[in-house]
């Protein structure tokens, strides 16, 4: 059973993540907080495997509250999956630094709420293409960069499916739009990038997004 904590300024907002959470049979909200010093609190004493994080709170934001948690070594085994509605792209690039997990936006379905909480807590990165969009916005404006040398090295050993497919996934598409759009199947254009950032050292697709734009990789 992964238990899921909640940490959120709207209390409605928690009322409905708790209905979608505590109607799936592998997970539970074990604790809620609506503001951020209280979530660093319940989390000494409280079992919690993934934190649902809001980015904007009152006092202490979620950024700040993810670099707190990620700080203390007693909660260094907690999970964070932020909630964010990608309104400022420079807020996920500085949660990413921050340590959090994952994205997820807050209008995300219940299935994808519920499939993000357990892939962060099976140790992976759940990054929305939302997300992504937003982190290679926050990286390439207001024009994009001069091509990096050494990032380009990286990349110089892709075969050029992975290249496509790494140029795609900075577009911001997912899996499954990768797949249509050059008819393979998902799990296809998963393996690719996979094997992509294994290559290239980047241990999830963020890192890869803001390696693949230093190296001046475009669809």
């Amino acid at each position: 059973m992964v238990r899921v904590m909640l940490v959120d300024d709207q209390e409605l907002i928690r009322a409905g993540l708790r209905v979608i959470i505590d109607a799936h049979p592998d997970l539970e909200v074990a604790a809620e907080a609506g503001e951020g010093i209280t979530a660093i609190d319940l989390l000494t004493g409280t079992s919690v495997d993934v934190v649902l994080m809001d980015l904007n709170m009152p006092g202490i934001d979620g950024v700040e509250t993810t670099r707190r948690i990620r700080a203390d070594p007693g909660s260094s085994a907690v999970r964070i999956l932020v909630l964010t509605t990608f309104d400022q792209d420079e807020n996920v690039l500085a949660a990413i630094r921050a340590g959090a997990d994952g994205f997820l936006s807050k209008g995300a379905r219940p299935g994808e709420i519920t499939g993000a909480i357990l892939q962060v807590a099976a140790g992976q990165r759940a990054l929305s293409p939302t997300a992504i969009e937003a982190l290679v916005q926050h990286v390439a404006d207001p024009a994009p960069p001069p091509v990096d040398p050494e990032a380009a090295r990286l990349f110089a050993d892709l075969t050029p499916r992975e290249l496509e497919i790494v140029a795609y996934i900075v577009e911001g598409l997912d899996n499954a739009q990768i797949g249509a759009r050059i008819f393979i199947s998902p799990y296809t254009v998963k393996t690719h990038a996979n094997r992509a950032m294994m290559k290239v050292g980047a241990r999830d697709r963020a890192q890869l997004v803001s390696l693949a734009v230093q190296a001046g990789i475009r669809s």
